[in-house]
């Protein structure tokens, strides 16, 4: 229709929800040992792979960062209690400058590995790194205040995989070719940011918090923000998802919100699957999504990391054959295995 605005794509039906990097960091592991699983345990052990692609699309300026460890052991230069495999992943999609993308991006995984709950409670440590790497966005001088970015990060330990959000990047897990998303778009318009929103005395303004952010959760933004440790409607604490991988998790797709805004989760999925049957190369399936998401026509920047948990590809998926004449895609079938779930 004429003059009708153009939406995002919906979220698949078939969707389930579920409640190499750049210069080397300094750590202080001091002590560290993590408790490792008992020797004998058998069963899928993830061999991590991993591509990434950034393009700055129809953007003046590039705002995203990433970073990608597919070994934290050796990044860490950690000892041999360290859990492993181990790896670490993220994308930050900044908004006003580059400043807190690139100060998030070179110290989020610092934070969290030096939390005093580290190793202890994971979720702890990457909760208090999250508010500690705002807090830090705050105190400095020499970073403009009126930048920000949004933080989406998956570490994982041995088979555990524990996703981090606050913002509208999103992660996507390519499961025998069904795709499950691991975190939520924090807009200003969901229902439950919009009370959480009003409730702390902001307001949604065509989609906007307070007529001004497209999000409702960032690191940064200070010039919105009260002082340190008060309640404010554009809130750091993060989202966690945890997933124990298993050999039917085939990858994991992070992108942000220019990838999302133009391809739904399942199309992600399907895509990339497709790519690794092919090749079995991340790093060329990130560059399929990102050329697909500007053939789209999206209006922002563009970053994708895809993570494979095997060195083999997705093996190819039988359809049982029937008496009856069908002609449905794979990808119809997830929708429809989806609508059955979703009625249950």
């Amino acid at each position: 229709m004429k003059g009708a605005k153009a939406r995002k794509p919906p979220r698949h039906l078939s969707i389930i929800r579920h409640s190499v990097s750049s210069a080397r960091l300094g750590f202080n592991l001091g002590t560290l040992a993590l408790i490792s699983p008992q020797q004998g345990q058998t069963g899928f052990w993830p061999v991590f792979r991993s591509g990434c692609c950034s393009e700055i699309g129809p953007k003046p300026h590039m705002e995203d960062e990433h970073i990608r460890i597919d070994n934290l052991v050796e990044y860490l230069r950690a000892s041999t209690n360290f859990p492993s495999p181990g790896a670490f992943y993220g994308v930050f999609d900044g908004h006003g400058g580059k400043d807190a993308a690139c100060f998030v991006r070179n110290n989020i995984l610092k934070y969290i590995i030096e939390d005093v709950y580290f190793p202890a409670s994971v979720e702890k440590a990457i909760k208090n790194a999250f508010i500690k790497v705002d807090h830090a966005l705050a105190d400095s001088r020499s970073l403009d205040r009126a930048s920000g970015t949004t933080a989406l990060t998956a570490l994982i330990l041995e088979r555990s995989l524990l996703i981090a959000n606050a913002g509208d990047c999103r992660a996507v897990l390519g499961k025998r070719g069904r795709a499950i998303e691991l975190s939520n778009d924090h807009k200003p318009n969901c229902n439950t940011e919009r009370c959480r929103i009003e409730r702390l005395g902001g307001s949604v303004y065509d989609g906007y918090l307070n007529g001004q952010l497209s999000v409702a959760r960032a690191l940064g933004d200070w010039h919105m923000k009260g002082s340190k440790g008060s309640a404010c409607p554009l809130s750091a604490e993060p989202e966690l998802q945890e997933t124990i991988l298993t050999e039917e998790d085939e990858f994991l797709i992070m992108g942000c919100d220019g990838i999302w805004d133009v391809m739904s989760s399942q199309c992600a999925v399907t895509m990339t699957r497709k790519e690794l049957m092919l090749h079995n190369d991340p790093e060329k399936c990130s560059r399929v999504l990102v050329r697909e998401a500007l053939k789209r026509n999206t209006c922002d920047n563009l970053t994708v990391v895809v993570i494979c948990f095997s060195p083999d590809p997705p093996p190819r998926i039988e359809i049982p054959r029937t008496r009856v004449r069908r002609s449905i895609s794979l990808e119809g079938l997830h929708v429809v295995r989806g609508a059955l779930d979703n009625t249950i």
